[in-house]
């Protein structure tokens, strides 16, 4: 299956590092096969992903809470 990424918002954050960074949300979007028009079309899939500008990945907890996935830093919005 062909996925993106379609950025949503991003902001930014500090880490308990005291560095700081950039937050990107994006949505994953699926190619829709259903549309047969010669174009490229593109679903939302309802699955959410956030990263550093970086490319890192970052969880979000469902308290809220953001952690740098590879290293474990907590981030805050700014």
């Amino acid at each position: 299956m062909d996925q993106k990424l379609h950025l949503l918002e991003s902001f930014p954050a500090v880490g308990g590092d005291g560095a700081k960074y950039k937050v990107m949300g994006y949505e994953r979007l699926r190619r829709d096969e259903s549309v047969a028009d010669g174009l490229d079309h593109w679903a939302p899939t309802g699955v959410y992903e956030f990263r550093l500008d970086s490319g890192e990945l970052v969880d979000v907890h469902k308290d809220g809470k953001m952690t740098i996935a590879a290293k474990g830093t907590e981030l805050k919005r700014a």
